[in-house]
């Protein structure tokens, strides 16, 4: 049985919707699904995308499963987090109660006063020059009311919920190793942004963005020790300094657009020159000027695409402009059929039949596009002293060609990268 990672947020009540439904996928797909973003959950265009891939006899089932056990359990996980998790006008989880405005000036906040929200939070992010705001919605009002009340008040400022986003990708069962390939080594820094981390082999700054962060996990430590090494497992950027934020904590609405926007900010701020996302949610406005902002600032940002399937919407921060969108492939090869799909695809690496460390230091099978994301990262990273540009161009000379290029981008990076299970 599958042993998912256990964030106070998810874990212990998606359990049991989870396994079910990856029994559904077979023995492969059943070692992970993430919990994804979820666009639209009751709109009818989205159902109708579902009932086009059911329809279509050449895909296999396992894609509709996925598509329908997405559907099913973040409905479960939003009906058993009701105080804590809310749908947003897209039908998107985010906290509950919350709308963010960015760049709020002192008149905003008293309009938003007088007609009934509360401040619960304002400031700019460190060193990129981009206020926000997060205020409580007044009263007796749903968040979609509080979206469109303040979309009225904010005149043509952006305003969104703070949805949350979550790891692509989970943790089984301890395995044994099958030997562990050579890797680069890199000198410099090399960030993350998801969970905690714990139990990992080399240098690591690490800040929280949530309550009771940072606190390890699973997930976070496995993206750690395939970049920096732990467990058993080399990391493909060893000899790098890991700067880690953790953006869950002990937070049941963590991993939201705010703390990821932060987490970059600080990230930035530390002048880190890759950062690895393997993490997936909806598109929100904060989050996207933030990403184009440490971007400008020489930052190459790596993200995953997500578990979902062909047939879930695009996954952010993967479809943002200029961010770096990976997909994973199994031991021979093969793009992961759980992939899910970004507005744009830039390259594969292994994300199956492979080890990474758990945040008990153990090395256990590990299955998603969460864990390709961080050995394109490390690749990257080797070259990026020299500018993205440079660093692409360094990666698209490594990287093995593969048709169709809608499964795999520029080609697969880092097969070398990947510590066995036997």
């Amino acid at each position: 049985m599958t042993d998912f990672p256990d964030p106070p947020r998810v874990a212990r009540t998606m359990k049991r919707v989870l396994i079910p439904a990856l029994l559904l996928l077979g023995t492969p797909v059943a070692a992970q699904v993430a919990l994804p973003r979820v666009a639209d959950i009751v709109n009818d265009t989205l159902r109708g995308v579902t009932d086009t891939v059911r329809a279509a006899p050449e895909l296999p089932s396992a894609v509709v499963a996925l598509a329908q056990a997405r559907l099913d359990r973040i409905t479960t996980l939003v009906r058993e987090h009701r105080t804590e998790l809310a749908r947003d006008d897209h039908g998107d989880p985010a906290r509950a109660g919350t709308v963010l405005v960015s760049d709020p000036d002192d008149t905003l906040v008293a309009a938003a006063t007088q007609a009934g929200f509360t401040l619960a939070e304002r400031g700019a992010l460190e060193g990129l020059d981009i206020g926000y705001a997060r205020f409580d919605v007044p009263r007796g009002k749903s968040m979609v009311e509080g979206l469109r009340a303040m979309r009225r008040l904010a005149k043509g400022r952006d305003v969104s919920a703070d949805q949350v986003h979550f790891e692509s990708g989970a943790v089984a069962v301890a395995a044994t190793s099958g030997g562990t390939a050579a890797q680069g080594s890199v000198s410099g820094a090399i960030g993350m942004i998801d969970g905690g981390v714990a139990m990992v082999d080399g240098p690591v700054v690490q800040r929280g963005f949530a309550l009771g962060a940072p606190s390890s996990d699973d997930h976070g430590t496995a993206i750690a020790s395939l970049l920096i090494g732990g467990g058993g497992v080399r990391g493909a950027a060893t000899g790098a300094r890991l700067y880690a934020a953790d953006v869950y904590g002990k937070d049941a609405a963590g991993g939201n657009a705010l703390a990821i926007a932060k987490a970059l900010a600080w990230l930035a701020s530390e002048h880190v020159p890759v950062t690895v996302i393997s993490l997936v949610g909806p598109a929100n406005p904060l989050l996207a000027r933030v990403v184009q902002a440490v971007q400008g600032r020489g930052m190459i940002v790596v993200a995953a695409v997500g578990n979902d399937g062909p047939a879930a919407p695009p996954s952010y921060p993967a479809s943002y402009p200029g961010v770096i969108a990976v997909t994973g492939v199994d031991g021979r090869g093969r793009a992961l059929i759980e992939a899910g799909r970004a507005l744009h695809l830039d390259y594969a690496a292994p994300g199956a039949d492979m080890l990474a460390a758990n945040a008990q230091g153990r090395g256990v099978a590990v299955r998603g596009t969460s864990f390709a994301a961080p050995l394109v990262a490390a690749r990257l990273a080797r070259f990026a002293a020299d500018g993205k540009a440079a660093a692409l161009k360094a990666a698209d000379g490594e990287a093995r060609k593969a048709k169709p290029a809608s499964r795999y981008g520029r080609g697969i990076l880092c097969e070398g990268c990947r510590t066995a299970a036997k």
